[in-house]
């Protein structure tokens, strides 16, 4: 696929959104969030169906062949609607991994399954401690024979449970390598975390001698490519999430009333509503400049991208904070939306580094 112009990206958004309009409504959601898989595999069929499964998968193995731009844009859609799957996990930081290592063998054997929405793929790139950076990784792995055996603890891994394949991130002899992992295998035991946010799904993973097959050769390079993307996603998710926010706190001003008045109309609640609107905005413009950037494959890719992390990140909380506030003690109840998008926001700012680390790699990128 060619790159979308920004009118069939506004469809390709569109037809996402329509979707979940009426398939992860808030009722889909806390549904969905109690059920063991964390996701509904009706919903994840369909998706399937409208290609986002495959979205970043080359059409050669039955994906779209969409870049990050298209990507932003589905991942918009998905955090507007507090999307309950694996989107992120296996369609966009697992299939970008594998594209990066470039091993055809493991290409055509997972990626038609993963484009079809058949087989979910996770990746474990974190060691105990749940760092993502190169020194974190814990989890090591020993030749036996013609294969590997993995030993070793990676936490945080999103979608955990959910997945029919790991590709673990160890210490070979020769480094950092990438390994295709059965989670059902001897040797391979998986626990679920408590999560801050229930709609999302992270799970701890020990391996004790666990067989595995060796995708690819140094995977560093890989890696961040995959988590590049990933963050990228991630960005859009939050920028969409905050809008879709937003939206309904602005809605609730104008009809909510006191005093005779809807609260919309006090000069406070005007203010922290166009705050909002700006760091709303200015997410929205930080998550599509970076997926340009990373599409270009442009010089200044990685500042975009890091750029586009901690302020999406920071938006995103900040708007679902002062959704909380504007709504008055409605919103504090777990009955009401604004609960569900503070939590995914929250949970979102850990992932693949917080704030903080993404600062830090900007002003690296920048020279400074």
């Amino acid at each position: 696929m060619a790159s979308l112009s920004a009118e069939e990206r506004s469809a390709l958004r569109d037809a996402v959104s329509r979707l979940l309009a009426d398939k992860s409504t808030e009722a889909d959601v806390r549904r969905t969030m109690e059920t063991e898989t964390g996701y509904d595999s009706g919903l994840w069929g369909q998706l399937a169906e409208m290609g986002v499964t495959g979205l970043v998968i080359e059409e050669a193995y039955g994906g779209a062949g969409a870049g990050p731009m298209e990507v932003e844009a589905v991942m918009e859609a998905a955090g507007a609607a507090l999307l309950c799957s694996p989107l992120l996990a296996s369609s966009v930081l697992a299939a970008e991994l594998l594209r990066a290592l470039g091993d055809e063998d493991a290409k055509a054997r997972l990626l038609p399954d993963m484009a079809a929405g058949k087989t979910i793929v996770t990746a474990a790139l974190t060691g105990d401690a749940g760092t993502w950076v190169e020194d974190g990784v814990s989890v090591t792995a020993d030749a036996v024979d013609e294969a590997f055996a993995l030993n070793g603890v990676a936490s945080y891994v999103l979608n955990g449970q959910n997945a029919d394949v790991l590709l673990v991130l160890a210490r070979a002899d020769d480094g950092l390598a990438v390994f295709e992992v059965d989670p059902k295998a001897d040797g391979v035991s998986l626990a679920g975390l408590p999560t801050f946010d229930h709609t999302l799904r992270l799970a701890r993973i020990t391996f004790s001698g666990a067989p595995a097959r060796r995708i690819g050769g140094a995977a560093w390079r890989a890696v961040q490519a995959a988590i590049d993307l990933a963050l990228v996603a991630l960005a859009g998710e939050q920028a969409g999430a905050a809008q879709r926010c937003l939206d309904f706190t602005v809605d609730y001003a104008k009809n909510r009333y006191q005093f005779g008045r809807a609260i919309g109309s006090f000069q406070a609640i005007k203010h922290m509503a166009a705050d909002l609107l700006l760091e709303t905005e200015s997410a929205i413009s930080a998550a599509r400049h970076a997926a340009a950037r990373l599409a270009e494959g442009a010089a200044d890719a990685e500042a975009a991208v890091s750029l586009a992390a901690f302020a999406c990140a920071d938006a995103f909380t900040r708007t679902t904070a002062d959704a909380v506030q504007m709504h008055g003690g409605i919103a504090f109840t777990w009955a009401h939306p604004a609960h569900l998008y503070l939590r995914r926001a929250r949970a979102d700012a850990q992932l693949f580094g917080a704030s903080p680390a993404h600062r830090e790699r900007f002003l690296k990128a920048l020279g400074a």
